[in-house]
């Protein structure tokens, strides 16, 4: 992360008076229209792409983008999710940007995976793909920042939510739940260190070990109902799965992912709505 030893004053002002609107949930995320070129407002940071992996944007990461002395140029402020930043940006083209870091604040913070990796791709030539209510800037590598006027959902909690399985993971691939088994497979981690739900036929209950990013299922106990067709062939899919060891869990809005490390296979699943 390029930083500068003394900041100006009015400097460190602007980017503290930043973090502290972002942190009292002034979202402001309404991008506006552009002048000459390019795109202007303040954006939501939704998440980062590096290397294929997703990371999710902690609340507070946001890109705001003024309108500099031409039609081509704009200033830009922002926060990695922690840190404040600036940045000059020129518009090279209706689709492409040069991004040239100027100063930011250099605090130890908590997420510093995402801080790192932001700051890094937003530098240099960068593709802009603008749609209604979003933008993509993506590096000659084929990195991504995902923008949005919308404000984020927040993440819904591991533990204490009840999970509907929607998709099957393969090795890069996601499938939707065969006909006839949607919405009938659903789990819950409990605080106690458990796990129960159904397979989509079959209940099941094992403990369940969260450490980190992963999560351990124990063996299966679980009704003894023969299950055909489908909803045999999900149950079959999860019960090897939450037998497999451990799976690396992700959570971003209302969808979890779990994937197991040695082959690529897992799940996503919904968070169920108050309603429900």
């Amino acid at each position: 992360m390029r930083t500068l030893p003394l900041l100006p004053a009015a400097l460190v002002a602007v980017l503290a008076l930043s973090a502290t609107a972002t942190a009292c949930g002034d979202d402001g995320a309404s991008g506006s229209t552009r002048p000459d070129r390019g795109f202007t407002g303040t954006w939501s940071v939704v998440s980062l792409t590096v290397d294929g992996l997703t990371l999710t944007a902690p609340d507070a990461a946001r890109l705001t983008l003024e309108p500099g002395r031409t039609g081509h140029e704009a200033q830009a402020t922002g926060n990695y999710g922690c840190n404040g930043f600036t940045a000059r940006v020129v518009f090279d083209s209706e689709t492409t940007m040069t991004a040239r870091p100027g100063a930011s604040t250099d605090m130890a913070c908590e997420n510093m995976r995402f801080e790192t990796a932001f700051a890094k791709l937003f530098q240099g030539r960068l593709t802009v793909r603008e749609q209604p209510d979003a933008v993509t800037l993506k590096t000659a590598e084929g990195n991504e920042i995902n923008l949005s006027t919308k404000p984020r959902t927040p993440d819904a909690p591991l533990v204490a939510t009840v999970w509907t399985v929607d998709s099957l993971l393969g090795a890069g691939t996601a499938s939707s739940l065969p006909s006839g088994a949607q919405g009938k497979a659903r789990f819950t981690v409990g605080a106690d260190g458990s796990a129960s739900g159904s397979l989509g036929c079959n209940r099941f209950n094992a403990k369940a070990t969260v450490e980190g990013a992963s999560i351990t299922f124990g063996p299966l106990t679980t009704t003894r109902m023969a299950c055909t067709g489908p909803e045999g062939q999900v149950e079959r899919t999860l019960t090897e799965l939450f037998g497999s060891g451990r799976l690396d869990w992700r959570i971003q809005g209302d969808t979890l992912e779990l994937t197991a490390s040695a082959d690529g296979k897992g799940l996503t699943a919904k968070a169920a709505s108050a309603a429900e």
